[in-house]
Formats: structure tokens, sequence, C-alpha cells
């Protein structure tokens, strides 16, 4: 029995019945999701035409017929080349088709009307978690390790990821720009998490690379360690963090691999305290950073002092941009973001332009929150 047009465009499409109007052809897509989704999931397309959200993995929702299928149909024209993905609202949610392999786009060459069925085994963040177990489990990609590096003035030791873009070992005269991030040990690997889930930089760039949102880039994870606190502020151990990446890690990247060494092409990013450090790792050296990406950030500690060196500043304004978020559920973290949002802006910078802003009013202070929105700073900084 038929109940609503949805169910007779099915049917009729099922039946064979051409439903094309002028050149225009008719897609419907079904997609039966695996037995471990959430039961609150919500489903979404992300593909290269507007009515597929322009590669927003959290824009355009299916229509859930039962718990097991999710449908949705659109009109692209005749000899149209479509691309998407099916998510669960980002990047680092994406459906796989195989374990353990972040798939292609979906490409359909559309010339008659057409109804695709996707069967996806997992999603990339259950995958990682199954993983959990194994050495190095969860990580998409090429990476490699570097041991025990130690900083003047630094107490500890720490080890630093390096994670590879997917045309790394296939092309060796490409150079690529890079990003360095703070907290190495979450943004990769559940196994190395804080709290059992990453970031997924490594699913959410191969992504977004894949799906040509952005370019390729290297990304440095630089692990923490007992010291994160006074090493990730303005203070004095801060800045010799911050000169240990400078003039050490820094240097060691571009003689071991194939960067862009320059300003233009050398960014940071962090969150919480990670936040701060790339802030001030920018404004202390713009003539190395050009862009840092800064996520839910403590601008509130020791007095509010990053936010009061940058108000008290009057030279002239820095060559660089800047990625600033919070989220709704994060405390008194928001009056900091608010404050220096404005600040930057009556310094002259201007948004979407040197400046991105973005508030979140349900994330909560953690690496899943960070992990949704991850793709918002990586598009604004490498986006082609």
């Amino acid at each position: 029995m038929v109940k609503n047009k949805f169910d007779l465009y099915w049917l009729m499409l099922l039946l064979g019945y051409s439903l094309s109007v002028g050149q225009e052809k008719h897609v419907a897509l079904k997609v039966i999701v695996p037995p471990a989704t959430p039961k609150d999931a919500i489903i979404y397309i992300a593909g290269n035409h507007p009515v597929l959200g322009d590669w927003d993995p959290g824009k355009v929702k299916l229509q859930k017929e039962n718990d097991s299928v999710w449908t949705t149909h659109f009109n692209p024209p005749k000899g149209a080349v479509v691309e998407f993905k099916i998510t669960r609202g980002s990047w680092n949610t994406q459906a796989m088709y195989q374990q353990g392999s972040i798939p292609q786009n979906t490409r359909l060459l559309v010339n008659e009307d057409t109804v695709v069925v996707l069967r996806p085994v997992t999603w990339s963040d259950l995958s990682a978690k199954s993983k959990q177990g194994i050495a190095g489990g969860g990580v998409t990609g090429t990476v490699r390790y570097h041991h025990g590096l130690k900083g003047e003035g630094l107490a500890h030791e720490r080890d630093v990821i390096v994670w590879l873009p997917p045309s790394y070992s296939n092309d060796e005269t490409k150079r690529y720009p890079v990003l360095y991030m703070h907290d190495g040990q979450n943004i990769f690997d559940p196994t190395t998490s804080y709290i059992g889930y990453d970031w997924h930089a490594d699913e959410v760039a191969d992504s977004l690379i894949r799906v040509g949102k952005i370019q390729e880039i290297i990304i440095v994870g630089i692990d923490n360690t007992a010291d994160r606190m006074r090493e990730y502020s303005d203070s004095d151990l801060g800045k010799r963090y911050a000169d240990f990446i400078v003039q050490q890690v820094k240097p060691m990247i571009d003689k071991t691999y194939r960067t862009k060494p320059d300003r233009e092409n050398t960014a940071v990013m962090g969150s919480s305290m990670g936040g701060v450090i790339s802030f001030m790792l920018v404004w202390w050296y713009p003539d190395v950073f050009s862009q840092a990406g800064c996520l839910s950030n403590a601008f509130w500690v020791d007095d509010d002092k990053v936010l009061k060196d940058v108000r008290a500043y009057k030279g002239s304004k820095k060559s660089v941009r800047i990625y600033l978020d919070v989220g709704g559920l994060e405390g008194g973290m928001k009056q900091g973001y608010d404050e220096m949002v404005k600040l930057l802006k009556d310094k002259g910078y201007n948004e979407g332009k040197d400046l991105e802003y973005f508030f979140d009013k349900d994330a909560e202070h953690n690496e899943y929150a960070w992990a949704h929105r991850l793709w918002r700073p990586l598009t604004f900084m490498f986006g082609k």
C-alpha cells in the first residue's frame, strides 16, 4: 500500500517509470544503515552541489523511513556528474563500506532516472573505536613518530607524531603546507587520547582533501606533558615551549619532510589551553606562522592576560588569519571568546577574510565537540 507521495515516487522508479521533466533526471537514494548505528543518529548527504550541501557534512538530512533505512531524492540535469558521501553530521562520522578504509566519493554520471542503494558496514568513528585495543588503532593514513624530543628550558621530553597526506608517497616532487597541533596524543589515535576518543584529525583531513575542499597538508601533533598548563600559557615556560616549536620542531620537520616552510604555508592549532598557545604563537611569531586555529580558548587564565596583551597592542596590524570558536556548554569561556572577537575586529580584522569565528550553542568542552567542528578551521585555513 502506497502511504504517501514519497512512497509513490520510489514505487514508480522501481517499476521503471520515467519521471523526467525536461532535461532533469531523478536520483533516488536509499541508505541501509549498519546495525551499530546509534538510535538517535541523523543521516546526512554531503556532495558537490548546493542541493547536496556543497560538501557541508551536517546540512542536508535524509528522511528516516525506519530504524534501518534513510532516503532522499534530487534532480540533477542529464549528464551531470554527482559526487557525495554519507555522514552522521560530521566528517569524522562518515559512512564506511569496508572496515578500516575511508572511502572515495560515491560518483554518479546521471544519464537516466536512477535508484542508488548504499549499504555502509560501519561509520568512521565507530571503526576507530573498535580498534582501541590495537597499538596505533584508529589512525587513518600514514603516520611517523619522532620520540623523546627535549627542548631547552623544558623539563619533559615529548613525542611528535606526523600525519602525511594521501599523495605524499606517490609524488616525490610535491611539497605541502604544515599544520602544527598541540595535545598530540588526542588528535589522531583513540588509544592514546585522554578520553579514549580523538579529534579524528586524520579522518577529517583525509575526507576534506579527497572531496577537494582543502589543500593536501602535513599535520604535526606535539604531545603534551605534565607541564601542559604552564607550557600552553602566556608565561616564561610558555615562551620556552613556543621557542621549542619554532627553533627545534619546525626545522626538524622541514628537514625531514617535503614541506612548504614559508610562513604562508605554516599554521598552528589547539583547543582550550592549546588554543591559547596557538593564538600566542601566531601573535608572537607572525614571521613563522600565518594562521592559527583556536578552539574553546581559555582566555580567562592568568587574569585575562592574553586579552590584556592584545588590547594593549599599539603596533601595525599583524598579517595573520585567526579562527576562533566556543561551545555554549563550556562555562564562562564564551565571555573571553566574545571579547577576543571584538578586540580583533577593532584592530581591523575582517570576518571571512582574516578572521573566522563560530559559536556552537550545544557543544561541550571535549574531544567529541572539537572533532565535530574541526572541518571549520581546516576549511578556513587551507580551503581551496
